[in-house]
């Protein structure tokens, strides 16, 4: 591998994929190859590109502290111009580790980015998701990118190169693992989404909206208030800055008065249905079709007229 280089890396198969559209998409700017990486053993056979395996002895490839320090090791030699992470859990102590040994810049939960050829740009949430703040870098830098930011990239041929960065230990020691209850929605693979928003006026009323998700194929999926202050429904659930970035074929905001962090979570799903009895609400603005009219009347009646013909 030649020339400059945009790095790619997650744990997560499907996030590395997005990851590398997006560092595809920089590239053509910077005139840098994207480049998959990956530590431990090759992920199959599969790539969207060009990859570089680092491989380690007698360390935990798995672990974000073996995963960083491989990273930096390999670095030197080939001194990307970026180096783009997902951001999981594992990912962000992943960048935030590499940034602080290559002493670089991290940019953190970005949804999109941008370069002027000298610096990376990434928009995030702030302010609990109240408003977008834009944070700059000076390249090479590091960034973690948020999940559903960037389309999967197609798999094609690619040029794999391993590079053994030698043994790597660990200063830390897993004490305890427990395992924790996952639910069953992932909405970033949702083709059509339903959203509930506070002018649903109890929790027992969500099975309405629950109905109309199933009459479409889709799932159910909410603003933050429903998820994270009433508890109403899991985090998993939550679209917005702070949460979930979705694109389906189909959304449906019931409710949902659209601020500007549910708004970034959901604006690139490809058509947009908003109920609301506000005329004035924000939703309208990001909507291709839009519903004046109360909720507990609209969706009863679009789940009737669903019915009807199945």
């Amino acid at each position: 591998m030649k020339g400059p280089s945009i790095w790619a890396y997650s744990e997560s198969p499907d996030l590395s994929s997005e990851l590398y559209t997006a560092a595809e998409s920089l590239g053509k700017e910077l005139g840098a190859t994207p480049v998959l990486v990956e530590v431990g053993r090759p992920r199959g056979s599969a790539s969207p590109g060009e990859r570089l395996v680092l491989t380690v002895g007698g360390g935990d490839a798995t672990s974000p502290e073996v995963a960083a320090e491989a990273m930096n090791r390999a670095f030197e030699s080939a001194r990307p111009v970026a180096v783009l992470v997902g951001a999981t859990r594992d990912g962000r102590e992943v960048a935030a580790r590499l940034a602080a040994k290559l002493g670089l810049g991290c940019i953190s939960d970005a949804t999109s980015l941008a370069t002027d050829g000298k610096s990376l740009t990434g928009e995030r949430g702030a302010f609990g998701g109240r408003v977008v703040a834009r944070v700059r870098a000076t390249l090479p830098c590091v960034a973690t990118v948020k999940s559903g930011s960037f389309a999967r990239a197609s798999t094609k041929e690619g040029g794999t190169v391993e590079l053994d960065v030698g043994e790597v230990r660990r200063l830390t020691r897993t004490v305890q693992r427990a395992p924790k209850a996952s639910g069953s929605v992932d909405l970033k693979r949702a083709r059509v989404i339903v959203s509930a928003g506070r002018g649903v006026k109890k929790k027992e009323d969500l099975p309405i909206l629950e109905e109309l998700a199933r009459l479409l194929g889709g799932a159910l999926g909410c603003s933050r208030p429903l998820s994270s202050d009433l508890g109403w429904l899991p985090e998993e659930h939550h679209i917005g800055l702070t949460g979930v970035t979705v694109r389906p074929e189909l959304y449906i905001a019931v409710g949902i008065s659209g601020q500007l962090q549910h708004i970034a979570g959901m604006k690139d799903s490809k058509v947009v249905v908003a109920i609301n009895t506000d005329k004035e609400a924000p939703i309208f603005q990001a909507s291709d079709y839009g519903i004046v009219g109360d909720l507990y009347q609209v969706v009863p009646a679009l789940a009737a007229a669903l019915s009807s013909r199945t």
